[in-house]
């Protein structure tokens, strides 16, 4: 069996099955489902995952509107922008892009976003939901990991998880999915970070090593169990010079040396990040027939 979990061939399966829907949607004159995404600033980063977006809506059919503000946009008049998003009906869902400039509270701002269309699943009654087990939404990055297990075939239930990260975007929340009492979950979740004691003994004893702790290839081989399988959500972009584009991308994981020790694995790029915004372009679907049935 191929070991690589190929996750650009999944992504297109399931773009493929939300074209096909958009497609049956305007033949019966309905209007396609509308994402918007806010970005303040020039962060590169967010930039790119923005142009992103736009060009997977334009890919299943979606409409996609932007709205790019300077890095000194006030607190106030960021908020009235969401004031606006909220309250327009021709928009399903938008994300707020992260992170903020210093100036602007994260924490006020998000309070602010409409949960009906907080596709990012950032508001905190829909992490709320998330946690009793009936999400609204369900954050991108865990989203996608979950679908890519699925369509792998990859199954979970009384399996050993073994979660490193625990960030409230991808690791607190993909440990909840996991050991969810439904199908996908029944795992048993371990949950370490930087300050667990050894960090190496517990990953080896993992069946599914989970790994977004945001350091470039700290994971090696020894952190693994033979026969495991290793899923690699960090993206870094490092200097190289023998690279015709200067820098190479890498994950979390040191792929290489993993590679022959485990079952199966997520190549960076090419494995869990291609999910992530097909998991957002499903929220979008999700929030969009919410607001159908409500009409």
């Amino acid at each position: 069996m191929e070991k690589n979990i190929d996750g650009k061939q999944i992504a297109d399966e399931i773009k493929s099955e939300i074209a096909v829907k958009v497609k049956s949607l305007l033949d019966k004159g309905k209007t396609a489902p509308h994402l918007a995404a806010v970005i303040v600033g020039d962060d590169g980063a967010s930039q790119t995952y923005v142009q992103s977006i736009e060009r997977a809506c334009r890919e299943v059919g979606y409409v996609a509107s932007v709205y790019k503000f300077p890095e000194k946009t006030s607190e106030q008049d960021l908020s009235e922008v969401l004031d606006f998003l909220n309250n327009d009906d021709e928009i399903d869902g938008y994300i707020l892009q992260l992170p903020l400039p210093k100036h602007i509270s994260s924490e006020r701002i998000i309070d602010k976003i409409n949960p009906q269309k907080d596709v990012d699943c950032l508001h905190p009654s829909n992490m709320g939901n998330l946690l009793l087990g009936h999400p609204r939404f369900i954050p991108a990055t865990p989203y996608g990991t979950m679908l890519l297990l699925e369509r792998a075939g990859i199954e979970t239930e009384g399996k050993n998880c073994v979660v490193v990260g625990r960030s409230n975007i991808v690791g607190k929340p993909l440990a909840m999915l996991l050991s969810q009492k439904s199908a996908g979950g029944n795992a048993t979740v371990t949950v370490c970070h930087s300050h667990t004691q050894n960090l190496q003994s517990v990953c080896s004893e993992a069946d599914i090593l989970f790994v977004a702790i945001g350091k470039p290839e700290m994971i090696t081989a020894e952190y693994v169990k033979k026969g495991a399988v290793v899923v690699d959500i960090g993206v870094h972009r490092l200097p190289d010079a023998e690279s015709e584009k200067g820098y190479r991308i890498c994950g979390d994981v040191k792929y290489d040396d993993v590679l022959p020790r485990c079952s199966r694995i997520t190549p960076v790029p090419g494995g869990v990040g291609r999910l992530t915004m097909t998991a957002l372009l499903l929220n979008v679907m999700k929030a969009y027939e919410e607001k159908v049935e409500e009409m």
